[in-house]
């Protein structure tokens, strides 16, 4: 199942706060020195690496005088504001050091979710992989608002890697991997050496799974994280931060972490752009009926097969899928206003162009 990242294809390395820092200290900086390290090993095996790095808000506080992240957004945005400048320099000097030049790049999802800028964005970062300059992407913390949140960086790795074809998703996080359970309560629990997107112990473990304390993310955001890349047929190593060498060990296709196998074909870009980009302004419950149709038949969504619709939407509004079990099968772009939806108008509201079936 496991096989080396090409050569020449980039790869996405997301490293999240906990690995940066621990409470009460800000940025641990042999942390940093660490992914830098491990990044550029990447592009020396010539492999252009984009990191995607939380540490904001963390490096942030002992300026603040803060010992942990504060629990209002306005503080949160102050302490992002004063720590996103100070991760960046410390980046650019680790980089420096080995005559790496670095970019700053933040999203938010209102600018992913326009399509022209979505594919500026992309536009953006490759041009810096074309000229050997290392892409920092974090999300802009200090000016969203919640409305506007991508959520987790694991989820803002992924669409990165989407967005420059990525040939690996590696998540460096502070465990060996997934495990079959919680390892801090149950001694037992095995660490799954590899697992297929679909695979139910993914649900299982994302049902069950917390947050960590300094990120916003953890085992589901991960999970999540993984499922995203398997639509655009990239595979994602889950795997201990505090080892120098995984990256291309990961990267090199040797048994490190979590392997999670990708789908064996990928979405085209626009519809993976309907699919992550887009924020969905509504959502849509359909009979069994109509779950085959679009499901199993690759058919448009008829208005008919709709049983319920909540939410305010217009035509071009993104609007998620579900079955009568509740589960998510679909999103895509409605064709119909959420009035005319619940009034029973006839007619297909979503066409199969631009509807993505995600199961």
């Amino acid at each position: 199942m496991r096989r080396p990242a090409a050569h020449g294809r980039p790869i996405v390395v997301k490293v999240g706060s906990s690995s940066l820092s621990a409470p009460g200290t800000g940025l641990d900086m042999d942390a940093v020195t660490r992914v830098c390290t491990q990044v550029e090993t990447l592009w020396g095996s010539g492999r252009p690496t984009v990191l995607v790095s939380s540490g904001a808000v963390s490096a942030g506080l002992p300026a603040l005088g803060l010992t942990a992240p504060p629990a209002d957004l306005p503080s949160s945005q102050v302490a992002a504001a004063v720590g996103q400048s100070r991760l960046m320099e410390s980046y650019g000097v680790e980089f420096g050091k080995v005559g790496r030049v670095t970019g700053q790049v933040l999203l938010t999802r209102d600018v992913l979710a326009r399509r022209q800028q979505y594919l500026h964005a992309r536009e953006a970062l490759e041009r810096m992989l074309d000229l050997g300059v290392v892409p920092i992407v974090n999300e802009n913390d200090t000016v969203v608002v919640d409305e506007l949140r991508l959520g987790d960086n694991d989820r803002l790795a992924a669409i990165v890697a989407h967005l420059v074809d990525a040939a690996m998703l590696i998540i460096l996080t502070d465990t060996a991997g997934l495990y079959s359970s919680d390892p801090r309560l149950a001694p037992q629990a095995e660490l799954i050496s590899a697992v297929v997107a679909t695979d139910e112990i993914l649900d299982d473990l994302w049902s069950t799974s917390s947050k960590g304390v300094l990120g916003s993310g953890g085992v589901a955001t991960k999970i999540a994280a993984a499922r995203m890349a398997a639509w655009s047929g990239i595979p994602t190593v889950i795997a201990p931060a505090d080892d120098v060498a995984v990256t291309l060990s990961a990267a090199t296709g040797d048994e490190v972490g979590t392997w999670v196998e990708p789908h064996q074909t990928k979405l085209p870009s626009r519809k993976l752009w309907i699919a992550f980009g887009l924020p969905a302004q509504g959502r849509l419950t359909v009979d069994a009926g109509a779950r085959r149709a679009i499901v199993d038949g690759g058919g448009s969504l008829l208005a008919v097969g709709i049983d319920a619709a909540t939410g305010e939407f217009t035509p071009g509004d993104a609007v998620e899928v579900f079955d009568e079990a509740g589960a998510l099968i679909g999103k895509g772009l409605s064709r119909m206003t959420a009035k005319e939806v619940r009034a029973g108008l006839d007619g297909p509201v979503i066409h199969r162009d631009d509807l993505v079936v995600l199961v």
